[in-house]
Formats: C-alpha cells, sequence, structure tokens
C-alpha cells in the first residue's frame, strides 16, 4: 500500500450514494483520537490504563466488524457481478486480520506487566497501532477512490442502500449503537441530519430515540446537540 496516490484521482460523488463515507468518517476519528490517548498515555496510572485499553479493544471489535461487513456483503455483491476482482482489499483485509491479533497481544502484555513497567509494552503498542492506523487510512482511501466508482458503475443507488441496509440489518443492537457513537460526532450537521432524519422515518420510535439519548446526546456538544434537533424538526 505505498503507491502514490494524486489527489486529482479523488473522485467525486457527482450524485452517487456514498456507502463508505459515513463509517469511514467514524473510524478515522476514533483511531485518530485513540491513538493521540495512546501517545500521551501514563501507563503506571491502574485506572486510566484499564480504561484506555479497553476502548481501545472496543474500537479494534468494530474495525473487524466492519471489515466482515465488507467482505460478506460489499465484495460478495461486487463477484456476484462478475466484473471485478476484490484480490487487492482482500488482502488488506488478511493484513487487518493479523494486525488485530498482534495488537490484541500487545495490549495482553501491557496488561500482564507491573504498573511502573508498562511504559516499554505501552510504547511498542502505540507504534504498533499506529502502522495499523497508517495502513487503514490508506485502504480506506483505495476504497473511496478506486472501489467506489466501480460500485457506481455496476450498482444503482437503490442497490447500495440495500446493501447498506443488510449491513446495518445484520448488526445486533448494541454493536449498531457503539457504530453510532463512533459516526455521529465524525460527521457534518447535514450528514448527521440526514442519516438520523433517516432512521427516524423508518426504524422503531424506540430504537431512534435511544441512538438519540446514548450515541448522540453524549457524544456532541450541546450547541452540536441542540443544532441536530432543530435540524429533525424542521424535516418533520
Amino acid at each position: 500500500m505505498s503507491e502514490h496516490h494524486a489527489t486529482n484521482e479523488i473522485p467525486d460523488l457527482d450524485g452517487n450514494y456514498d456507502i463508505y463515507g459515513i463509517v469511514h468518517k467514524g473510524l478515522r476519528r476514533a483511531q485518530c483520537e485513540l491513538l493521540a490517548r495512546l501517545g500521551r498515555a501514563d501507563f503506571s496510572d491502574d485506572a486510566a490504563t484499564t480504561q484506555l485499553l479497553g476502548d481501545l479493544r472496543a474500537l479494534l471489535a468494530l474495525a473487524a466488524a466492519h471489515v466482515e461487513h465488507e467482505d460478506h456483503h460489499i465484495h460478495s455483491a461486487l463477484h456476484a457481478r462478475g466484473a471485478v476482482s476484490t484480490d487487492k482489499l482482500d488482502d488488506q483485509h488478511d493484513h487487518h486480520r493479523a494486525a488485530f491479533v498482534d495488537l490484541e497481544r500487545m495490549i495482553a502484555a501491557v496488561e500482564a506487566a507491573p504498573a511502573m513497567r508498562r511504559g516499554a509494552p505501552g510504547r511498542r503498542l502505540y507504534i504498533a497501532f499506529a502502522l495499523y492506523v497508517g495502513h487503514d487510512l490508506e485502504h480506506m482511501h483505495e476504497e473511496e477512490t478506486v472501489t467506489a466508482p466501480i460500485l457506481w458503475s455496476l450498482f444503482t443507488q437503490q442497490e447500495l442502500l440495500e446493501i447498506e441496509m443488510r449491513i446495518i440489518g445484520s448488526l445486533p443492537p448494541e454493536k449498531n449503537m457503539a457504530f453510532m457513537r463512533i459516526m455521529i460526532p465524525a460527521i457534518s450537521p447535514q450528514e448527521r441530519a440526514m442519516m438520523l432524519g433517516g432512521m427516524k422515518q423508518s426504524a422503531p420510535v424506540e430504537a431512534f430515540d435511544a441512538v438519540m439519548q446514548f450515541a448522540a446526546k453524549p457524544n456532541l456538544s450541546s450547541d452540536e446537540f441542540a443544532d441536530l434537533e432543530r435540524r429533525l424538526a424542521r424535516a418533520a
């Protein structure tokens, strides 16, 4: 994944459905925030280290689920159309899965070390996670600049939306809520209102209210949350 990607090769949406956009924004923001937290961590602090490593494990679980969703729903759809190879993306996903195993081993090493000796394994974890984030940023770039135009050429907007709905429908409620927590603060006010406005129209009232209460409100500033409520009210 070392090829140079020119900025003039980044395709405009031109009205096409951005199946990767929102979830990738969520993963980028969450990964970069966790990388910064790892960099400034005091690993001798038991409570803070436990919280940090728990948050890292939770994020890696979401990243692993995202890889599986793309394999099972997006790549399989491409294969079904019979026009494209996903070998490069599949290889990148295999590297991600290997990285998840290595990172879990490093997390366990930090946990196993005495408080005052966690600095060295903590540094190894930080550097390894930084490398994973770098590779994942390149991988997401590949999907958004190379794979997305292929999807647009092979599938209608409705078909892409149906693929996304199958991914969402495959998630247990707690995993869906976890994705919402990382996506909602990472996207623009317009995207936020569109996503949650669609959910308000199509999802059960209890599910929508739960997302607003437990994913949107705790992860947005008071001004951002008020803006979201105003936009949703105007759209009603």
